[in-house]
């Protein structure tokens, strides 16, 4: 297989590992981030590009896929990984931090779908991705920004994969119930925990690529992951 892959959101935990991913499987790959000098040692090692992109900047959405459209980039899959939190109870919010999470976490995944879903429904193919949460689904105290963002991600995905599916292009939403493990981030299993205490990112984004993969017959328009020890 090959083809060329964006990921905008980029980072060092399941984006990372997506991208190795799609590099396994002969794509060419695509890093954008409002700093993309933090994943450019990372970009080199697969060798793959970094862009600049603030993800709730309209024209900086579009000019992303403008570079990418001069440089003969047609894009196969899309990944949109951003995401931001205001946590804190609800009486103390402060409504600018609020925004902008909302921003972040749904608003650029609709720029960034649209103008993916521009160029692939012409063509008549193509695999728009959205990460997701628990929080898309449930809400938990202190947690009201982050529901409402991923909720409203949730609902983007859900709508867009109706309206898309029939033109040929592949829309899928990724429930991660759960904290993923990134040592990077402190988050790693301690000696007194039990095994798989977060998701393996290696193992959530070969379950991405088997949506990338996935016939057009049989597409699946959302995937709820979790570590088996997680509760309900």
């Amino acid at each position: 297989m090959s083809g060329k892959a964006l990921i905008v959101g980029a980072g060092s935990g399941i984006s990372a590992s997506f991208a190795r991913v799609l590099k396994r499987e002969g794509y060419g790959v695509a890093l954008a981030a409002r700093t993309p000098g933090n994943v450019q040692a990372f970009a080199d090692e697969i060798g793959a590009t970094t862009h600049a992109c603030d993800a709730t900047q309209p024209d900086q959405v579009a000019g992303l896929f403008a570079d990418l459209d001069k440089a003969g980039v047609e894009l196969d899959v899309v990944l949109y990984n951003a995401s931001a939190r205001a946590h804190g109870p609800i009486t103390e919010l402060d409504p600018v931090e609020v925004a902008n999470s909302l921003n972040i976490s749904a608003y650029g995944g609709f720029l960034v779908g649209q103008q993916a879903a521009k160029r692939m429904v012409p063509r008549g193919n193509g695999t728009i991705l959205f990460t997701g949460a628990s929080a898309s689904v449930k809400g938990y105290p202190h947690s009201t920004v982050f529901g409402m963002g991923k909720h409203g991600l949730r609902g983007l995905a859900s709508a867009m994969g109706r309206e898309l599916a029939p033109q040929g292009v592949h829309v899928c939403h990724f429930v991660i119930d759960g904290g993923v493990r990134n040592a990077l981030k402190g988050r790693i299993e301690g000696a007194n925990d039990p095994a798989d205490k977060y998701l393996d990112p290696d193992a959530i984004a070969e379950t991405y690529m088997h949506a990338v993969k996935q016939p057009r017959s049989a597409w699946t328009w959302e995937i709820e992951l979790r570590p088996y020890g997680e509760k309900y």
